[in-house]
């Protein structure tokens, strides 16, 4: 038997023993981001080179080529996962930097936010019903604008699918990062604060990681738009599908 012959079995058991560990999807995660950093880094700074985006194509490829379950997969990632609580609160320091500034825009703020939780959801849902979207997919597609544990939760509650809802939320926030520098370019809005107040109502989560790598400004009023957005979508959105369904039937 030749070295090469030998060393294949060896390589497909230790690949076994890995899909059988909480260790692949924990690695799987932290190797793909580090690559996406890379290219993003490389790009020179492109938001087309979304880092999360590569991330999630690379993870994904990876899975499907090696046949790995994605619940096999999220043994290992749903550490990372499980962060996201923590990194969310920690989203306060930076914000609390900018409270003086932050006090005197609280009216303007909260004006943006109403405007923007509803042009987020109406939009959706418009659209949807437009291109013909069945009314289950619609309503898992009208939270799209909110973090993703808060807008699966959404979605169950109005009748949508969660899982769809997820899908939607990191394509939303993906979209978002990339198109938020030219568009508000376009507009010509130049302040930080507001910048990063409009992306965070947009794109959650994944537009508050861009905002931030803009300025620490940016990403603080993007971290509170984005706290604020999921809580505003979560009180009114199942309001509004209560009365529509009780004034459609």
């Amino acid at each position: 038997m030749s070295a090469a012959q030998g060393i294949a079995p060896r390589l497909s058991e230790i690949w076994v023993y890995l899909t059988a560990t909480p260790l692949l999807g924990l690695t799987l995660t932290l190797l793909a981001y580090q690559f996406a950093v890379w290219c993003y880094r490389r790009s020179g700074g492109n938001p087309a080179a979304n880092p999360v985006a590569i991330a999630v194509v690379v993870v994904v490829a990876l899975l499907t080529l090696t046949g790995t379950p994605y619940r096999t997969y999220f043994e290992g990632a749903q550490f990372v996962h499980f962060l996201l609580g923590p990194a969310t609160v920690a989203l306060a320091v930076p914000l609390y930097t900018q409270l003086p500034r932050l006090k005197t825009m609280l009216l303007p703020l909260l004006g943006a936010l109403l405007v923007g939780s509803l042009t987020a959801v109406v939009s959706a849902v418009g659209i949807g019903w437009a291109l013909g979207a069945s009314v289950e997919s619609i309503r898992s597609l009208a939270p799209k604008s909110v973090t993703t544990p808060i807008a699966m939760g959404i979605a169950e509650k109005i009748g949508g699918l969660p899982s769809l809802t997820a899908v939607l939320v990191v394509t939303t926030g993906i979209v978002g990062a990339i198109a938020a520098k030219p568009l508000l370019n376009a507009l010509r809005i130049q302040d930080h604060a507001v910048r990063g107040f409009a992306v965070g109502v947009a794109a959650h989560g994944i537009g508050t990681a861009r905002a931030f790598q803009v300025s620490e400004e940016a990403g603080a009023f993007a971290a509170l738009a984005m706290c604020l957005n999921a809580i505003a979508t979560a009180l009114l959105l199942p309001l509004l599908f209560g009365a529509f369904t009780s004034f459609a039937g």
